[in-house]
Formats: C-alpha cells, sequence, structure tokens
C-alpha cells in the first residue's frame, strides 16, 4: 500500500508501524488538506497555541516519524495514529473537517447504546459485515466466534489478566499451537494490515480457531491458573486440541485449512458453501 494518502487532491504522508499495527500520518500533511491552509506548519502552531490542552495532547502522544519529503530525503516528522488525527481534526474549524466530527458523534452515541443493550451491537454487527459482502453462512460462523471470544477474555479476566498486551501474547500462544503460524505471520500470509485477523479467515479457519478458544476457556475454568505462564501454558493446551482437529481434518479433505485467502474475495470464504 502507498505511503501516501490522498485527500480532495490533498497529499498526506503516512508510515505503516508493523508492530503496533497501525497507521502514523503527518500532523501536518493532515491540517493542510483539511484546514486549505497555505502555510500549514505555521497553521498547526496557531492551532496548538490557540487550544493548549490540544497542544498538550500532541506534546505528550505524537512522535517524531521518519517520512519522505518533497524531495525524496527521509525527515523526521511529527506524526499521529489514527486515534490521534481524530482528536486533532475536533480542533480544526474548517468545513472539511465537519464530517469528521459528525461521524465522531455518530459512532459515540452507538457506542453509547451498544453500553445499554449489548443485543445492538451484535446486531449492528451483522448488518456491517452484510454491507462488506459477506455471505450468510460466514456472518452466522463469525457471530459465534465473537461470543466464544468473549468468554474467554472474560475466563482471562477471572484469572487477574488485564492488559491487552497479555491478551496479544496469550492469544498468539493459542493461535501458533493450533495454526502452526503467530498472529502476525498468520496476517502476512493473508496480506493484511491493520484489518481483523478473523474477519479474513475461512469458516473452517473461524470454527478451529473457536474450538482453541473454547478449550482454552474450559481448560483455565477447571484447572483455575494462579499466574501468566500457567495461563499460557492452557492456551497452548487449548490450541492443541484446535490442532488435532485440523490434522484430521486436512487428511481427510485432503485440504490444507491454513489459507492465503482473504476478504477481498468474500465469497470464497465460506469454503464447502453451495456456489451458484
Amino acid at each position: 500500500m502507498s505511503n501516501i494518502k490522498i485527500f480532495e487532491s490533498k497529499q498526506v504522508r503516512t508510515q505503516w508501524d508493523a508492530e503496533k499495527e497501525d497507521w502514523w500520518f503527518s500532523v501536518v500533511d493532515v491540517c493542510g488538506a483539511l484546514s486549505d491552509s497555505t502555510n500549514p506548519t505555521d497553521y498547526l502552531k496557531k492551532m496548538r497555541k490557540r487550544d493548549p490542552e490540544l497542544g498538550t495532547y500532541i506534546g505528550t502522544n505524537c512522535p517524531q516519524v521518519e517520512m519522505l519529503t518533497e524531495t525524496g530525503k527521509k525527515r523526521r516528522t511529527l506524526a499521529a495514529s489514527t486515534k490521534q488525527v481524530l482528536r486533532i481534526v475536533q480542533s480544526i474549524p474548517s468545513p472539511k473537517a465537519e464530517p469528521f466530527k459528525v461521524w465522531l458523534a455518530q459512532v459515540g452515541a452507538e457506542r453509547l447504546d451498544e453500553i445499554a443493550d449489548p443485543e445492538k451491537a451484535i446486531l449492528r454487527g451483522a448488518d456491517f459485515y452484510r454491507a462488506k459482502g459477506y455471505t450468510e453462512g460466514w456472518i452466522n460462523q463469525r457471530l459465534q466466534t465473537i461470543e466464544m471470544r468473549k468468554e474467554l477474555t472474560d475466563e482471562w479476566k477471572a484469572r487477574g489478566i488485564e492488559k491487552e498486551t497479555e491478551y496479544a501474547i496469550l492469544t498468539n500462544e493459542m493461535t501458533k499451537a493450533w495454526s502452526g503460524l503467530t498472529v502476525q505471520q498468520y496476517k502476512q500470509l493473508k496480506d493484511l494490515k491493520k484489518e481483523n485477523l478473523r474477519d479474513n479467515m475461512t469458516n473452517i479457519e473461524l470454527v478451529l480457531n473457536m474450538l482453541a478458544e473454547v478449550t482454552t476457556a474450559g481448560i483455565s475454568r477447571a484447572e483455575r491458573p494462579e499466574t501468566f505462564a500457567e495461563s499460557k501454558g492452557v492456551a497452548k493446551r487449548g490450541g492443541n486440541v484446535a490442532k488435532s482437529a485440523r490434522l484430521d481434518y486436512e487428511r481427510e479433505v485432503n485440504q490444507k485449512v491454513v489459507s492465503p485467502l482473504n476478504a477481498k474475495n468474500k465469497g470464497l470464504l465460506e469454503i464447502g458453501a453451495k456456489k451458484e
């Protein structure tokens, strides 16, 4: 994917961060694209002075990231993640920034609705996948995996695991055990960056991943591991149960489960479904 994004004919420099799995955007370029200022560097300085809280936010959260200049040389540039860009947009008094602000308000309202009534999140998720062109069979499978994932994370919380980094480590152990690949390697196989891995799995991959999660949660509830190291061992054992099922499936069907298929061709993700 190009490191230059175009917004209404304005170029915005970007840099992919594989470790964080997020894009960095040039803050100056974002301000220039949304404000139409002829001097976006000066515009940003004035904006930070006008809004001290924004200035503090940028100073605390926005690092210097190496990006190409117009002359083709690499220079360290003030950069913002997707989340940080959305915060900066709120301080840009421009008609071009208004649609982003309206969208943020809509997303916030929907999120509050979902907190009050979680069923709305499930229905909205199904509508989202339909709008993206996924098949009904795949959608039903995907919604089940969301429920199973929550049961697993709830169990991890009960074992005192709270940090997202710890969830990622346990998920990695489990995924590697059943598929033979780390999450990052799996995403590379499917040519993904920020996209959700499960949204790009075939229905067979989803089933086996769900089996790994259900088994991991079941072992954890039965044994009640007290340390993170013990939970890692449980995650690996849960993944190994799914690995055995994967090997049996591959032997019977004579087809590999772990696949480079992704959501670019959503119809192919429902393997075994009747094709028109």
